[in-house]
């Protein structure tokens, strides 16, 4: 059972109110206004089976979040949601979602080692590229993303984050380092705290139906 408001509820419940609200939202006149909506065009993948989930988790050595487990099996693997869309299962482990190569992907079984917003801001001077060259290395270093999964991609080097593993498991976190933002807890809807994949999913409906009747 997990939080979301002042109420609680179980993870049966909150899918039934996802399905609830994109029925409304995916039917909506106005539904285009929403951001990212040409992209995703309120289409969902097709659900997965329990045996291909525990083969992925077999693969990658990790036990994904009970929610989103569920959000796979009996909603969608991925397609309509938050800004460009929730990426499918097999496309999360990429580390650069606008160029998906498996040259460059995620270590989803290493813990991911932050639990406060990081950033590392270069001090040095821009003429000593040495010095640069040295520190943007580090600061884009695939380490910092262990132990996440990719689900979203908010664009402009911007990606949504489900932590599965490490302290802040179950947990969504953004990656902005494409911006020099740094690595933060998820709030682009206003939230505070931390917020799990269907509190996440739920916001985003929330907010896009508020936003279309504007």
């Amino acid at each position: 059972v997990c939080p979301i408001g002042e109420y609680e509820m179980s993870v049966e419940e909150k899918l039934a109110i996802i399905k609830e609200k994109f029925d409304v939202l995916s039917k909506d006149e106005n539904r285009k206004k929403v951001f990212g909506a040409t992209d995703h065009r309120y289409k969902l993948n097709p659900v997965l089976k329990a045996k291909e989930i525990k083969a992925f988790e077999k693969k990658y050595k990790i036990k994904l979040p009970e929610d989103y487990r569920c959000f796979l099996m009996k909603f969608a693997n991925g397609g309509a949601g938050p800004f460009l869309g929730i990426e499918e299962l097999s496309h999360s482990i990429y580390e650069y979602l606008d160029h998906k190569s498996s040259q460059y992907v995620l270590d989803p079984s290493k813990p991911f080692e932050i639990s406060e917003p990081w950033n590392m801001e270069y001090t040095g001077s821009r003429e000593d590229e040495e010095a640069f060259e040295k520190w943007a290395e580090e600061y884009n270093d695939a380490k910092w993303a262990n132990g996440l999964l990719r689900l979203c991609n908010y664009g402009c080097g911007q990606t949504i984050n489900l932590v599965v593993n490490g302290p802040e498991y179950g947990n969504m976190w953004v990656d902005d380092r494409g911006n020099d933002g740094g690595i933060y807890p998820d709030s682009n809807f206003g939230q505070t705290g931390r917020t799990s994949f269907l509190d996440w999913y739920i916001l985003w409906l929330d907010d896009s139906l508020n936003s279309i009747k504007k």
